[in-house]
């Protein structure tokens, strides 16, 4: 009996400890992302001053280092009003809320654009927030007009959301598609119409279908006959090659079927999410610091370029997929959510302050081959940042 007793004190204090330690650790990245959020506040601030009224902030030329701007209907316009109110939800300085609001009215034009599959990047990461943080009934019609627009480019013999209106495919679908769902189940779960949910499952369910390989990897273009929705053709525009796993595209594919199962309950959504996290982290190319080469499959690893932006947005969709797991496999995705942000926020990839045009992340990819953003920040990569850096916060509690 007195040996029963001595171990389960022995388990009671290395139980202890080891919880101690998790807690230590937890409030050493909460102090962190504290410190990278008050950076990014003051950087913003900064940004601010140099942004014209008619356009929006984009990246940082490669060449010369200029600051490069984009017009509303250039598909990142909704990440700068987006990253204001997510900094404004963390600081509460007025500043940025007012210019927030500004800027989110700017993109608000797009809101009847037909001819872009971006409407949830645009609308959902601008006027979602602005709804979600100020409850405002006008950010709602707004969204609401805005999914209308994105179901009118859906085909119901292909199941799915059509990307381009160009390039060489008929009826071409990307595998970033998946990130403008969103909008449609809100739609449905704000207005009751179960249109635009029907829309985003069947989008969803096409895509898990043609746009993934046998081990979870994606392609990042799927040409569909518009006519029966058969597969023309497995390609790529951004990654290495037609065979590659385009980096961005797998945390795009992540962080999109992690949010179907978030709004839907499917558990193959959750699968889905599980699998294409597994591929990830199990890649023998993953870099220890967890922050991807553009591609996985890129000429010149280890000497190939990061791409930070994809290391953000698996890091937040890696937070939310650990909600949804349990035990090990839980914890797996919090610790490695956990290392790229830590990653993201040492000097390796954050910008000192009144540095790199005063966006918050250095070393992000936007095309290798058309030569197009490369090695410079980018707009989406400081949202996904600062939405993961909120997210630990609020879940380590």
């Amino acid at each position: 009996m007195k040996k029963l007793s001595l171990l389960f004190c022995a388990l009671l204090v290395s139980g202890s400890a080891a919880y101690a330690q998790q807690s230590s650790k937890k409030q050493q990245i909460i102090s962190m992302a504290n410190k990278t959020l008050d950076l990014a506040v003051r950087q913003y601030k900064l940004m601010m001053q140099h942004v014209p009224d008619s356009v929006l902030p984009r990246t940082t030329n490669s060449k010369d280092g200029s600051f490069v701007t984009a017009k509303t209907d250039w598909w990142t316009a909704g990440f700068y009003p987006g990253t204001l109110w997510y900094l404004y939800e963390y600081s509460k300085d007025n500043v940025l809320k007012q210019e927030a609001i500004k800027r989110t009215a700017q993109v608000e034009v797009e809101k009847n654009n037909k001819g872009t599959h971006d409407l949830g990047f645009m609308l959902y990461c601008s006027a979602g927030n602005a709804y979600r943080i100020t409850k405002d009934p006008k950010y709602k019609e707004v969204l609401l007009t805005s999914a209308r627009s994105l179901s009118t480019r859906f085909n119901p013999k292909v199941g799915c959301i059509k990307s381009w209106d160009h390039g060489r495919w008929q009826f071409p679908v990307i595998i970033d598609n998946m990130m403008n769902l969103e909008l449609l189940t809100w739609a449905t779960r704000t207005s009751k119409d179960p249109s635009f949910d029907r829309i985003a499952r069947t989008h969803a369910n096409t895509t898990m279908k043609h746009h993934f390989r046998k081990d979870y990897s994606s392609f990042h273009v799927i040409g569909y006959d518009s006519t029966n929705g058969a597969v023309l053709a497995r390609n790529t525009a951004q990654g290495a090659n037609d065979t590659s796993a385009w980096s961005r595209g797998q945390a795009w594919g992540l962080y999109g079927y992690t949010l179907m199962y978030r709004d839907t309950k499917d558990k193959s959504y959750l699968a889905q999410a599980q699998h294409i996290a597994d591929y990830i982290l199990n890649h023998p190319r993953m870099p220890e610091d967890l922050i991807p080469y553009w591609d996985y499959d890129a000429p010149g690893i280890p000497n190939a370029p990061r791409d930070a932006s994809a290391g953000a947005v698996a890091a937040s969709a890696l937070l939310e997929l650990s909600r949804y797991t349990r035990g090990e496999t839980s914890a797996r995705y919090w610790n490695a959510a956990e290392k790229m942000l830590e990653s993201l926020s040492s000097p390796a990839y954050l910008a000192k302050e009144g540095e790199n045009n005063n966006f918050i992340l250095m070393h992000s990819v936007g095309s290798i081959p058309h030569n197009s953003e490369v090695d410079v920040p980018l707009t989406y990569a400081d949202y996904y940042f600062v939405e993961a850096l909120l997210r630990y916060k609020q879940w380590a509690k």
